[in-house]
Order: C-alpha cells, then sequence, then structure tokens
C-alpha cells in the first residue's frame, strides 16, 4: 500500500509540475521597445504596444484566449482604451483575438489578409481593409501600415513607427525560421523584395513576429539568409536534386535554418519551396 501511495503522490506532483511548466510557457510578458512602445512576448505572435494620449494601437493580438491577459499588460502601461488593431497578416497566432477585440476597436488589415480569413473561416475578419498603405493618427501619434509585396504570405502587413523608427514585422521577420506559407500566397523570391522594400524605411529597431527584438543588422542578416537558403536550393535542383531528398541535402551549419529538425521552415515549407525555385531554374 505504502509503494502505491508513494507512486500516486509521485505521479500528482508530476502531473502540478507539468501542468505549472505549461501555465509559464503560455504566460505573457511585456517589455518597453522605445518610449510609448511596448512589445507583449510570449505564446503566439508577438504584440505591439502603441501609447497615445488618446488610446492604445495594437499591433496583432495573438490567440482568443490570450485576450485577457493582453488586457491586463496594456492597463499596466496606460489607463486608456485599445482604439485600434492592426493585423500583420491572417494567421490565428497573430489574429485570432480579433473575436473579442472587434467589438471594442476598430481591426485593420491588408484586403488579402481579410479574404484570407475569410476563405479560412476565420471569426472576427476586420471591417477596414487597406491595398498598399494606410495610417491611424492618435494623440498626436503617426502609426504608417504598408503592403510592401508577398513573403510570408500575400497579404503580410509591414507596421511603422516613424518617430521612433522601429518597424514590427509580423512573420515577415523571425528570430529563429521562417514559414513560407503558400497555400496562402507565400513566396521567397517575394520575400527577399519585401525585405528590401523594409529596408528602405528608416528604421534602427524592428519587432518581429516571434523572438526577441531585432535591430537592423538583423535584419540584413535574415534577407542575406532567405537569399542564401535560395541559391543553395537552386544549386541542388541544377544538379538532379529530387524533391524526396531536399529536406536531407539542403542541410547544412552555415544556414541556420536547415538546422531546424522541427521547425516550420523545415517541416513545411521545403515542399513548397523545391517548387517553387525548381520553376525559377526551369525558367
Amino acid at each position: 500500500m505504502s509503494n502505491l501511495i508513494r507512486r500516486a503522490l509521485l505521479s500528482s506532483v508530476f502531473v502540478a509540475t507539468a501542468l505549472t511548466g505549461a501555465q509559464a510557457q503560455s504566460s505573457l510578458t511585456i517589455e518597453q521597445v522605445k518610449d510609448g512602445l511596448y512589445a507583449i512576448i510570449g505564446s503566439g505572435g508577438n504584440v505591439g504596444v502603441r501609447v497615445t494620449p488618446q488610446g492604445v494601437i495594437l499591433i496583432d493580438d495573438k490567440f482568443p484566449r490570450n485576450f485577457a491577459e493582453i488586457q491586463e499588460l496594456v492597463s499596466s502601461v496606460s489607463d486608456l482604451p485599445v482604439r485600434y488593431v492592426l493585423n500583420t497578416h491572417h494567421h490565428g497566432d497573430h489574429s485570432g483575438g480579433n473575436v473579442e477585440y472587434i467589438d471594442i476597436s476598430e481591426v485593420i488589415a491588408h484586403q488579402n489578409a481579410r479574404d484570407n480569413m475569410v476563405r479560412g473561416n476565420q471569426d472576427a475578419p476586420p471591417r477596414v481593409v487597406f491595398t498598399d498603405q494606410t495610417a491611424v493618427y492618435l494623440g498626436g501619434v503617426e502609426v504608417r501600415a504598408f503592403y510592401m509585396g508577398r513573403g510570408h504570405t500575400n497579404g503580410d502587413a509591414v507596421i511603422y513607427f516613424p518617430d521612433l523608427r522601429t518597424v514590427h514585422g509580423g512573420d515577415l521577420l523571425h528570430r529563429i525560421a521562417p514559414f513560407i506559407d503558400y497555400g496562402n500566397g507565400g513566396s521567397s523570391e517575394g520575400w527577399v523584395g519585401t525585405l528590401n522594400n523594409i529596408l528602405e524605411l528608416d528604421f534602427d529597431t524592428a519587432i518581429p513576429g516571434h523572438g526577441a527584438v531585432m535591430n537592423r543588422n538583423d535584419v540584413v542578416d535574415f534577407r542575406n539568409q532567405m537569399e542564401a537558403v535560395r541559391s543553395r536550393m537552386a544549386e541542388l535542383i541544377r544538379s538532379g536534386m529530387p524533391k524526396s531528398e531536399a529536406s536531407e541535402r539542403i542541410k547544412t551549419q552555415d544556414l541556420s535554418w536547415t538546422m531546424q529538425e522541427n521547425g516550420l521552415f523545415m517541416g513545411r515549407s521545403i515542399p513548397g519551396f523545391y517548387d517553387e525555385v525548381a520553376a525559377e531554374v526551369r525558367n
């Protein structure tokens, strides 16, 4: 009986530890990026928080389950309501919170992002869309949104805070490795051009879709690796590599993205990436 009790106690401790770990993983934190600009980091995409004298502008809103915690963190830096939410793209870890925010603020996204939401039967697509660029002016603060071309999807918005020389790139920028969503218009070739367009902006700081805040050199490095993995794939295809071998043969220590065994780049992007580059090589 004592052994059974001991095992039961150990099992309870294990379960409690696992639950505590899961709660710790899902908890969010807020950090200051610049004066009046914060980033909420944690489960889901990074949320930008621009505080103004007349209200708060959010960039992305994570999952629906994160709404209360986001609101709590926003209240720690401003006692004013969220007036606008700018979606960087349609993926649910960036726009899932729309279901809550659509009733208390104005949600804005690129037309293609809204179309992707509607096609995917996502709840609460934005009521306001733009095609090339738009801006929100609130409390003397300007926040611009640009469509600079395809990349992660066909509807990625680049958010620019001109007074703070900062961008929020959504999943166009990533600290580990990118996911090219070919099912929703993503393109590695387009991504390089879009990154070049971002680099034409005057900024020194960038909030990526996931991971720690970046500087301009980090964005250049990200662009350079995108070009490098495209070149490597093209060389392998020219050498006669079949699609079935692409996931193994593209790996090299020189390109960190290819060494992320369980990452979205290696796990989900490679088949479409092969097809995209193969079509370029044939042409």
